[in-house]
């Protein structure tokens, strides 16, 4: 069991007036709000911070003829170390914070605990601990020391270094991550051909801020309407780069799709298959509708089957059985088509919930679908 997380919660600093001293540490020291509040007493609760907030002083408001007046005005034996005590010397100097003595250099050479009984031990095997001292005082003279050490300095250097660069990243990653965002949404349809007989619409909401999600609608010419859907294994910024991929190839070879859809798709899977890995693969759901005579022709890759709501109410699913024909075709008529990726609520239903069994488009390897008239 890993032993369990501890630390000094608050140090106790007794002053005369809780709202001088709060100006004092905030507008002098440079410090900020623990915590401010009242207790049902009418007590205010009131803490101050150091800017890397890893230690909290609880400014309590001693009342005179109290026990706790005569804390007021000590030394408070709080220690607050600094990377570079002569530069906060002089900052907080010209601020008017009260120095009880110009920092002091000590340097002590030690030996580790149990060197000294150790006879192998030399004098080029001891250490030298150095370091600079001072002590300031608040409104109240309660007394503080302000330290500087060679060792100490170094690993709060090395602390801020870290932390500015651990900033730095998440903030690059964010920063990049929201480029990544808006260059994917332009990626999906930005302009909806015309149709006389269909209304349709889009929409897509990742489950991250970029995804493998897909959606799109194609002028195929001579009155068609392409409206595909897919789905990439994974999520995040690797299924974002594949839909990327997988949209690129669509729309590159969209112009064949009219005469030959099975050819069409066939050509997309194996640009797709050609430049994945093998543990990335697309599920993917084609369909084409006429304008002219209502007709939608429809392919399904690995998708679960689209769900078509007719005017009655009536809920077909087009479904596809092997050893059919490769294309499938139903007869909708004049519909109203919405497709919302996740949500499930279209005219023509298509579900983004998949059960992925193989790598790739189910028809990675062959193409069977069927063919239905209504």
């Amino acid at each position: 069991m890993a032993d369990p997380f501890l630390r000094v919660h608050a140090v106790n600093i007794y002053v005369k007036d809780q709202a001088r001293s709060l100006d004092f540490y905030l507008n002098t020291l440079g410090f900020h709000i623990a915590y401010d509040a009242r207790v049902g007493s009418g007590e205010r609760l009131l803490a101050v911070s150091p800017p890397d907030g890893s230690a909290v002083l609880t400014l309590i408001q001693a009342h005179p003829d109290t026990p706790q007046a005569r804390f007021v005005g000590r030394a408070t034996q709080v220690v607050f170390v600094t990377e570079d005590l002569p530069a906060t010397y002089t900052e907080w100097r010209r601020r008017g914070v009260r120095f009880r003595n110009a920092p002091r250099l000590r340097r002590v050479v030690y030996d580790r605990t149990g060197d000294a009984a150790d006879p192998s031990t030399t004098g080029q095997d001891r250490f030298a601990w150095g370091g600079a001292f001072t002590r300031f005082e608040d409104v109240d003279r309660n007394s503080f020391a302000l330290v500087s050490f060679d060792e100490v300095s170094r690993a709060v250097e090395a602390q801020r270094r870290a932390a500015a660069e651990k900033l730095e990243a998440e903030q690059r990653a964010a920063h990049e991550l929201e480029i990544a965002m808006q260059v994917q949404a332009r990626l999906f349809p930005q302009r909806f051909p015309p149709m006389r007989t269909l209304e349709y619409a889009g929409a897509c909401v990742q489950t991250r801020r970029v995804g493998g999600d897909y959606y799109d609608f194609l002028d195929l010419g001579q009155e068609r309407l392409a409206l595909v859907i897919g789905d990439i294994a994974g999520k995040g910024m690797p299924a974002a780069l594949l839909m990327a991929n997988l949209q690129a190839n669509l729309r590159s070879q969209c112009a064949t799709a009219v005469e030959q859809p099975d050819r069409f798709l066939q050509t997309v899977n194996r640009l797709f298959y050609e430049s994945t890995a093998d543990n990335a693969y697309a599920t993917f759901f084609y369909s084409e509708f006429d304008d002219r005579l209502g007709r939608l022709r429809y392919a399904n890759c690995g998708h679960l089957p689209a769900l078509l709501l007719r005017r009655d109410g009536e809920v077909e699913r087009l479904a596809l059985q092997e050893g059919a024909a490769q294309v499938a075709v139903a007869q909708v008529g004049a519909v109203q088509l919405r497709v919302l990726v996740h949500e499930c609520l279209m005219r023509l239903l298509i579900r983004d919930r998949l059960c992925r069994k193989r790598r790739r488009w189910v028809f990675s390897q062959r193409l069977d679908l069927c063919s239905s008239e209504h």
